[in-house]
């Protein structure tokens, strides 16, 4: 006999609420200079203050959990961190967003209709992103940057949020979210539908030529053969899918050889299983956590530290993270903190996989599902940094939420009551901090976009200094446009915890030499050339014209310094 309807069966308003949370923001291709994801993040926290809105319960028992805790420490670490404000702010919504996940997940009656509404949004996007994949590397023409995104790689897919790493793990979730739907008490329409869903998304993977897209595949797989509670069909399906992989490829090579059109996957994959850079960037942080090994170089100043301590043999890219989430908590954290901070996410993590496990059949599909999707985002999170885009962390965390608040759900009066009002102000606040932000943006759009009769260089830029979340984005403007000296240096010290790339450490060599600290212009200068990028060449290769090197003394940037400057001491 099914169980009564809940009413969010049936919620147009949070359907569209989590359209606008899951599937409007990787859909999002308009952007402004400079930074080409703001809209989507935007999109994806405004959208979850609406899914806040609408979750909060009458009242709510909290009890504290590792997730919980973890999140908070990093919260209070983004906190106290310069120019921490923007991912305070997404630490917050998470946190928030984690506690509707608790909630839907502890209300038995509510749990399957948000899921099911849950993975509907995220297979949407999922489908959408297909379409968008299949114009970029079939039609790259009809691309226009506005709705759809070019690719910058020809015959390869980037979606929109312009990553093919992310529109695969995206099309991932939309794999599972097609799953969970197909088990569904309601998903007999969704089971008969399951192998060409499923063959549409992993042939997007084959498109993008993302290897943890296809890493991906090969764990959807695995969940096939060992989980015994989903439909027969459904783990046929999902075990097919290495089989529809490699379809997908030969009709892609194929069509490449035909066409004579390029086939990114063919040459992604001959750049072989790993990446050099990423194994070296990772040996680079090893060596800053032997040196920092117990406060770490601090929350967001991975870059600063890295870009500022010699490395020879230094990967020639500028690199803002390590590219695994527990090597980039340690180094920024140190041991103490950051083995707590991931003790808590593991156990989390261990939670959530037992809810699933030890769940009875009607339950378990729901939970293994809401599981697969921390699962893969995770396994996305040891290669690269998704987690630092909301996009992805808010349905992480709420799938998080879901799992968790099964295994141990809280009634009213247990623990902690958290009253409903509370939780739809934050809900609302997320929504206004949106607003807020888009417009705090524009001010500093109008440095790198000036509209016509518009304020002198010099006002833009005193304008955007003035942005609580973006000021980084008006000094590097300031650091890089306004003459060498006192000013620009120090605009160049408050975005350099931010945006360092080879013109940013031109002009501050320039800047510190113009306010009479040459010393460390010319250690800023010595690391500069461990980049050998060519955009810094004519200026250092100044050092070797014999006039040049005649001259006494010679220009700043052609002799050494006197010694080592610890990071801490460039700032």
């Amino acid at each position: 006999m099914d169980r009564p309807t809940h009413p969010l069966h049936a919620s147009p308003a949070l359907l569209a609420a989590l359209l606008a949370a899951c599937t409007l923001p990787p859909l999002i291709a308009y952007n402004l200079t400079p930074m080409a994801t703001l809209f989507n993040q935007l999109a994806a926290l405004a959208g979850w203050g609406l899914c806040l809105y609408l979750l909060a319960p009458a009242r709510q028992g909290l009890r504290p959990n590792a997730a919980l805790l973890a999140l908070g420490l990093l919260l209070l670490a983004a906190l106290v961190a310069p120019n921490g404000a923007s991912s305070a702010a997404a630490l917050a919504a998470a946190l928030l967003v984690l506690l509707a996940g608790l909630r839907a997940g502890g209300d038995a009656r509510a749990r399957e209709p948000v899921m099911g509404l849950f993975c509907l949004a995220l297979l949407v996007a999922g489908l959408l992103s297909v379409a968008v994949a299949l114009v970029q590397v079939f039609a790259p023409s009809w691309a226009d940057g506005s709705v759809i995104a070019r690719s910058g790689v020809v015959g390869r897919a980037v979606g929109n949020m312009r990553q093919p790493n992310h529109l695969a793990s995206l099309l991932m979730w939309a794999c599972v979210a097609a799953v969970w739907l197909s088990n569904s008490r309601r998903g007999r329409a969704w089971a008969a539908a399951l192998p060409a869903l499923l063959f549409a998304l992993v042939f997007a993977v084959v498109l993008s030529a993302s290897r943890t897209g296809m890493i991906g595949v090969g764990l959807l797989a695995l969940w096939g053969l060992l989980d015994r509670k989903l439909t027969r069909l459904s783990r046929w399906a999902l075990v097919a899918t290495p089989l529809m992989l490699g379809l997908s490829w030969l009709l892609m090579s194929a069509w490449a050889a035909s066409s004579g059109q390029a086939f990114g996957a063919e040459s992604r994959l001959a750049e072989g299983a790993g990446s050099p850079s990423r194994l070296a960037i990772l040996a680079n942080a090893w060596r800053l956590l032997q040196q920092y090994p117990l406060t770490g170089v601090g929350w967001g100043e991975f870059n600063l530290a890295w870009t500022m301590t010699p490395f020879p043999a230094r990967p020639t890219a500028f690199f803002d993270h390590t590219h695994n989430l527990p090597m980039q908590l340690l180094v920024e954290l140190g041991w103490p903190l950051g083995l707590l901070v991931i003790a808590l996410l593991l156990c989390s993590f261990w939670r959530a996989f037992l809810s699933g496990l030890r769940a009875p059949d009607g339950e378990a599909p729901l939970l293994r599902c809401a599981f697969m999707i921390v699962l893969m985002i995770g396994l996305h999170s040891l290669l690269e940094y998704p987690l630092w885009y909301v996009y992805f962390l808010l349905p992480a965390v709420f799938a998080l939420g879901l799992c968790l608040g099964a295994a141990a759900p809280t009634k009213a009066g247990q623990g902690l009551t958290l009253p409903a009002g509370a939780l739809r102000a934050a809900g609302v606040l997320m929504i206004a901090g949106s607003a807020f932000a888009l417009w705090d943006y524009l001010r500093v759009v109008e440095i790198y976009m000036p509209p016509a009769q518009s304020a002198p260089l010099e006002q833009r830029i005193a304008r955007g200094q003035h942005s609580l979340f973006f000021g980084a984005q008006a000094d590097y403007a300031a650091a890089t446009s306004l003459p060498a000296g006192p000013a620009a240096l120090e605009a160049t010290r408050r975005t350099a915890h931010q945006l360092i790339d080879t013109r940013l450490m031109m002009a501050w060599a320039k800047s510190l030499h113009a306010s009479g600290d040459t010393d460390r212009a010319r250690y800023v200068v010595q690391r500069l050339r461990e980049f050998r990028n060519k955009q810094a060449e004519d200026w250092l290769a100044e050092c070797e014209e014999p006039e040049v090197r005649a001259l006494k003394p010679p220009p700043f940037q052609c002799e050494q310094p006197s010694r080592d400057y610890d990071f801490r001491e460039m700032r």
